[in-house]
């Protein structure tokens, strides 16, 4: 064969990779703060929210073939994000745990003790909170409700999307906000009331 056919199927091939990458940045590159505040939110501190954050471009860009051109990007690499942490974390069960399984399992339990209280906290509530107050009440609520909590509240989602993200029913989505919300109102009602956001 000729070189001269060599290279020029050499040069198409590395066009072909550098569209596939300026398309893929396009896309993706716009979701990254998002996407790193909601590494840090569930990995709990910045060095693994970076590695997670690096993780998740580097398998995304490994399968961008599968995205479907015109579909959510954001909620497609929240849903690699959210995988890849899942995955991580069952690998690393030796170490020690940032999830708490114990949390978990007393989801179930949670639902059922779940008081009858209908009162849900508004959105100018959180705003007036601290972050590391509502960052400190957060982590005390169990992971599942905090994933959709972060997703809606703070990241601003839509139930579909979150159900998408989290590859769980619109009703388990809004069954484990409310539940969220309400049980952040129970962990911060002292805080607001001592500290004057509340009469």
């Amino acid at each position: 064969m000729d070189s001269a056919m060599y290279n020029t199927e050499d040069k198409k091939l590395n066009e072909l990779e550098i569209e596939k990458h300026q398309k893929f940045e396009n896309e993706t590159v716009p979701h990254q703060d998002a996407l790193y505040n909601y590494a840090l939110k569930i990995a709990r501190n910045a060095d693994d929210a970076q590695d997670l954050l690096q993780e998740t471009y580097y398998k995304a860009y490994k399968n961008y073939h599968q995205f479907e051109n015109g579909t959510n990007s954001k909620a497609w690499m929240f849903m690699i994000l959210k995988n890849t942490f899942i995955n991580n974390y069952r690998k690393s069960k030796r170490e020690p745990a940032k999830l708490d399984y114990d949390e978990i399992e007393d989801i179930y339990e949670t639902i059922k003790s779940d008081q009858a209280k209908d009162n849900n906290l508004d959105l100018d509530f959180y705003n007036n909170l601290l972050d590391d107050e509502l960052s400190e009440a957060l982590l005390k609520i169990p992971s599942k409700m905090r994933e959709v909590f972060l997703l809606c509240d703070l990241e601003g989602y839509t139930y579909e999307e979150i159900a998408d993200i989290t590859e769980i029913p619109i009703g388990t989505v809004r069954s484990r906000l409310h539940r969220a919300r309400k049980l952040l109102q129970d962990e911060l009602f002292g805080y607001a009331k001592v500290n004057g956001y509340l009469n």
